[in-house]
């Protein structure tokens, strides 16, 4: 016999693979519609959610986020830098820090293309209560927990195994 719960925890996990499936896809479409290549599109996009979170990457930070070599992110700084996407800045006191930047243009460009989606997402969710979404809130909190730790244990494991 088998249990319902089971049943459904796989669902809401299928679910989430299909939904982070669908989004690598929309990053795909985004670099396509954009004529870039894949990873400068996804680098592009980690700089721009960088600053909407208020912590805007450094070219080390943004290598770990894209599994770059330190050569290969800054062959593709010097790109989106070329390209008009990004700026380098050096807005600390310390200033061998280098942190990255949107420029306006790939901004506009990002929202143009997200808006539409952003407008879905907030339409099917919108007829949930507050108790609901701070479930699934919760939800997404514990999950995003446990691929954190997941992705620093094998990341640790790799350090710390030879082949």
């Amino acid at each position: 016999m088998t249990d319902g719960r089971q049943e459904a925890r796989e669902r809401v996990v299928q679910g989430l693979r299909a939904f982070a499936a669908t989004q690598s896809e929309l990053g795909r479409v985004f670099a396509r519609s954009r004529r870039m290549h894949t990873t400068d599109a996804a680098a592009a996009v980690e700089i721009l959610t960088a600053e909407e979170r208020g912590e805007p990457l450094t070219p080390a930070r943004l290598a770990e986020r894209i599994a770059l070599t330190p050569g290969a992110t800054s062959t593709l700084l010097n790109r989106l830098e070329g390209a008009g996407h990004i700026l380098r800045t050096r807005g600390h006191s310390d200033r061998r820090i280098v942190t990255l930047h949107t420029t306006p243009a790939i901004n506009e460009a990002a929202d143009a293309f997200y808006a539409p989606l952003a407008e879905r997402l907030d339409a099917a969710i919108s007829g949930y209560s507050e108790a609901e979404l701070a479930l699934v809130e919760e939800v997404v909190d514990r999950l995003h927990h446990a691929m954190t730790t997941s992705t620093e244990t094998i990341d640790e494991s790799m350090t710390t195994d030879p082949l």
